[in-house]
């Protein structure tokens, strides 16, 4: 018993001391150079302030639709699902990956659209950052090239079905044209040349198909898959066809 009472009253004191000088020590500690940050929100003292805040809501608006807008209003979709004609019709299931035909696709529609890009910069972004215009005017020049693109590629039966469905009247300019009638048509336009172009993508793989499956029923090889078969042939054909720059220079010239 004396012994055990000895060790508990050494542990107590031992715990006493050393949370003595971890208190002891704890001042002299040098405090950590990390900055410290406070978030404040203040009441409006001008007009400006007002101004830089409705533009900060707005800037936050248009990067949550920003995908949608390059979607919509750019070479995107074209380019996207003529990419993804050329790997289905190759057998390809995943290669090349999502990944790098969405990747291609973005840097292609960049490059289709940079003309577009550059007036809407010069006409629009520029002169309002530059403080010569106003943010109406900015916003006009900016949808006015854009809106010139998409008329360029927008077939009439699609411009013509939109307005019919949307109960308008026949607008006497394209610049009477609505933009909630020239962004579906737009679409409309823009999916059937893709589709038109995939077509033409397909029908020479799909003549490779008939013929390996042609020659494997001759062989009596029924069992054999034709597509396992046909596979390496569709890519050998299409590397020495150069298949990535036809398709690449025909989509880029289907927009000039």
């Amino acid at each position: 018993m004396k012994l055990n009472l000895k060790i508990a009253i050494l542990i107590s004191l031992s715990v006493f001391f050393l949370s003595c000088g971890g208190a002891s020590a704890q001042p002299n500690q040098p405090e950590l150079p990390v900055p410290a940050l406070r978030i404040a929100v203040e009441g409006a003292t001008s007009p400006q302030d007002v101004s830089t805040s409705l533009q900060i809501v707005a800037l936050l608006t248009v990067l949550s639709v920003a995908p949608a807008i390059l979607l919509m209003v750019t070479s995107f979709t074209r380019v996207l699902v003529v990419l993804g004609f050329v790997r289905n019709a190759l057998g390809l299931q995943q290669t090349p990956p999502n990944q790098v035909i969405v990747t291609l696709a973005l840097f292609l529609s960049l490059f289709i659209m940079a003309p577009t890009w550059d007036v809407m910069y010069s006409q629009g972004l520029s002169p309002y950052m530059e403080g010569r215009i106003g943010s109406m005017e900015a916003l006009e020049n900016v949808t006015t090239p854009l809106r010139r693109f998409m008329l360029s590629q927008t077939r009439e039966e699609e411009l013509s079905l939109m307005v019919s469905m949307s109960g308008l009247e026949r607008p006497s300019s394209a610049d009477d044209i609505p933009n909630k009638v020239l962004l579906p048509a737009y679409m409309l336009s823009e999916l059937k040349s893709a589709f038109q172009m995939g077509i033409v993508i397909y029908v020479p793989f799909i003549v490779v198909d008939m013929i390996i499956s042609s020659v494997l029923m001759s062989m009596g090889m029924i069992m054999l898959p034709p597509m396992m078969i046909s596979l390496p042939f569709k890519v050998l054909l299409f590397v020495m066809a150069d298949g990535w720059n036809l398709v690449v220079v025909s989509l880029i010239r289907s927009f000039q």
